[in-house]
């Protein structure tokens, strides 16, 4: 619009809004109304650049530092997070909001909008002169502002709040003030120049907050009625238009009477406008308002697999691909429209959650974990543990994630027990030791000072090993399936310490220094579900550890390709060396096996190894196919203590309580506790997996050996 155009159109409606509405106090409104509009004309005509020194007078240091004119940054957008199978598990916003073209929302909604907002949105340019002076004038005589601002002005304070940085800010583009209103007038007509009205109408539906936590006119379509925007009907619509002027005060859920008036009076307004017929508005006016909420709860608290989702997500925050820091990747989970699919397989979950909640109470002192991991990917199939998301005590509940290493978890890990004599075994095929190598393993043994050599080169001290289970002369087979502790002393000996620590390390366990000693072998080492998990999926691949990754593809809001995550393998055994350890581990599920007396068998080809702890603070299950790879453990914890730095903290399970179950020495095993919970969660979804075989060993083995233990 030109200057001189401008104007005029601005005293003509001076004129007229004078005389229609303040003619009783006509010559005291148009000297005022003579004085404002002179000054609109001369703030029209200052530059942008400029114009910061004259508005800014009555306002905070703060508002100097909003935009002189508004760039189209993207708004945040809600994130979510797939299953496997594309199903919804999760979402992460600062902001619900989902943007969809104007095309995809329904004329009725647009319609319903413009008519109590605007009506003549498309008829003005970026003022409404007339709504404009009579929002300043009413300003200007009783110290109200009121309505008046166009769908652009809107869009503008909008925009500018939703791009404050600082409170201050936010208070600066919201403050009632002729300063603010002038400011959006000169960003309005620039805004205006440079898009077009649909353009202008599609931002503001997708920007405008409904309420409720809904942003944006597809969050609150889904949100009020579980409908897409473009399937509103007319009196949903109304309703939805009426929320924007006071999201809180004509919150339907909460105020369903202001609510119903609220839409009654933008039915009306419809019907005036012509949008609409009268009997449309009458008939809809009697109509209830028909909510249908559909809820979107922010982050992984209460969604299916909790602690897989969280897993997820704090695994994300340490991707580079999502931003160079921290804080970047966070806003860029909240604020990106981020599609990540998962690994996450539903069925699995589902096995995994049940299997836990069932042996373990939330409130026990105890806690139950399992983890699923595919061989020869590194998939991260799920993730679960006895105690739910939260923060009540008293109910059981925890954030921490009990089942996934301490960066992804805050758990300290649990011995494993016994299951680290897998890596023993795979250090002794490594050197060159033979399956059939026996010793004498007599109940307890002495292995003297310097038994064992560190990788730094130092000797380890004197320790004596006893066993729990069997004694006697044995090969690799017979002393593995049964457990024998003296035997496993003498081979890690032979097969060295530190190549024993190394066949781990290579495996995804981290050791510390301070655990590189002739107990190693029985699992001092404190671990999570998840690793060991990992770990033994190295034998059922034949030979390939694979890096732990619950995401496979992260798309951005437009649906391209942000990072795509491959596994990350590395071979570690040779195809023989896998073939042989399964072999050995695959008689724990046959009959006579440990496992196998606990009903751990399955309709697939399966190996396992048990692991009980010395102190009896964990006892594991480690068990796999060629596909999947479990385990499964239960330790005690502790819970409700004083000093909260104790809480979570390994115990022992004995005089624990679980289920109702009360554990002595006797009963806690990993065959007996932690072995059938394993079998719960793999006997449900064992139909879904092939029944593959493993690869056969290189050559012929001695005759295998079975018998029980406690392990």
């Amino acid at each position: 619009m030109a200057l001189d155009d401008f104007r005029d159109s601005l005293r003509r409606a001076a004129q007229s809004e004078t005389h229609s509405r303040h003619k009783p106090v006509l010559i005291a409104s148009m000297g005022k109304l003579s004085l404002i509009a002179g000054a609109l004309v001369a703030l029209m005509m200052i530059p942008a650049t400029a114009l910061v020194a004259v508005t800014t007078n009555d306002v905070t240091s703060d508002v100097i530092d909003l935009p002189l004119t508004l760039e189209d940054v993207p708004s945040a957008q809600t994130s979510r997070l797939l299953a496997a199978n594309g199903e919804l598990i999760a979402y992460f916003y600062s902001e619900n909001r989902q943007d969809v073209p104007l095309a995809e929302i329904a004329t009725t909604m647009q319609d319903a909008l413009l008519s109590i907002e605007d009506s003549r949105f498309y008829e003005h340019g970026a003022l409404d002169l007339k709504g404009t002076l009579r929002a300043v004038v009413n300003n200007a005589s009783e110290g109200q502002t009121q309505g008046g601002s166009s769908i652009t002005q809107q869009l503008v304070k909008l925009t500018l709040v939703s791009q404050a940085t600082t409170k201050e800010q936010v208070a600066a583009a919201t403050k009632k003030s002729t300063a603010r209103k002038i400011r959006e007038l000169k960003l309005a007509i620039e805004y205006e120049a440079k898009h077009s009205k649909k353009e202008i109408l599609e931002r503001y539906l997708n920007l405008a907050y409904f309420g409720d936590g809904a942003y944006g006119v597809s969050a609150a379509a889904y949100h009020y009625f579980s409908k897409s925007p473009d399937q509103l009907n007319v009196r949903q619509a109304a309703t939805l238009a009426g929320l924007v002027k006071n999201p809180v005060e004509f919150d339907p859920n909460v105020y369903p009477e202001k609510a119903l008036q609220r839409r009654n009076t933008v039915l009306a307004v419809m019907a005036r406008d012509g949008k609409i017929s009268e009997a449309e508005a009458a008939k809809y006016q009697s109509a209830p308002l028909a909510l249908k909420i559909t809820e979107f709860p922010n982050g992984c608290v209460g969604v299916k697999g909790e602690f897989s989702c969280d897993y997820a997500r704090q695994w994300l925050l340490a991707q580079p691909a999502l931003g160079k820091t921290v804080d970047e990747r966070v806003a860029m989970l909240k604020r990106g429209g981020l599609t990540i699919k998962s690994n996450i397989d539903l069925n699995m979950q589902a096995a995994a959650d049940e299997a836990v909640r069932s042996t373990v109470k939330a409130t026990d002192q105890a806690i139950a974990a399992l983890a699923m991991v595919e061989p020869g990917t590194g998939k991260v199939r799920s993730v679960a543990q006895s105690r739910p998301m939260g923060r009540s005590k008293k109910k059981g509940e925890s954030y921490i994630n009990f089942v996934v290493p301490t960066t992804y978890g805050q758990s300290g890990g649990f011995p494993a027990g016994s299951t680290f004599k897998m890596f023993t075994v795979a250090a002794a095929l490594k050197n060159g030791i033979d399956v059939g190598q026996t010793y004498n393993a007599p109940r307890k043994i002495t292995m003297p000072v310097g038994s064992y050599t560190t990788c730094d080169g130092l000797s380890t001290a004197l320790w004596e090993p006893e066993n729990s289970t069997t004694s006697g002369r044995m090969n690799m087979y017979q002393a593995t399936r049964q457990s024998v502790n003296t035997y496993f002393a003498q081979l890690e000996k032979q097969a060295g310490l530190c190549n024993t620590v190394r066949a781990a390390e290579s495996m995804g366990i981290s050791v510390p220094k301070n655990n590189q000693v002739g107990p190693f072998t029985l699992g001092v080492t404190d671990v999570s579900p998840l690793e060991m998990a990992a770990a033994y999926a190295t034998a059922a691949s034949g030979g390939m550890y694979c890096k732990p990754r619950p995401i496979d593809e992260i798309l951005d809001v437009k649906g391209e390709v942000v990072k795509k995550f491959g596994p990350k393998c590395e071979r570690v055994l040779t195809t023989d060396q896998a073939a042989q350890i399964n072999d050995i581990l695959r008689g724990v599920q046959e009959p006579g096996g440990f496992g196998y007396s606990n009903g751990t068998q399955l309709s697939v080809p399966s190996a396992a190894k048990t692991g009980t702890t010395q102190e009896n603070k964990a006892v594991w299950y480690a068990g796999y196919t060629p596909e999947l790879s479990t385990a499964s453990m239960i330790a005690g914890v502790v819970t409700n203590d004083k000093d909260e730095a104790k809480n979570g903290r390994p115990k022992s399970l004995v005089g624990v309580s679980i289920n109702g179950r009360g554990l002595d020495f006797n009963s806690v095993g990993g065959s007996s506790l932690a072995g059938p919970m394993w079998a719960k969660a793999m006997q449900k979804i064992q139909t879904s997996l092939t029944p593959a075989e493993f690869d056969a060993p290189p050559k012929r083995q001695p005759a295998r050996a079975s018998g029980r233990n406690r392990d």
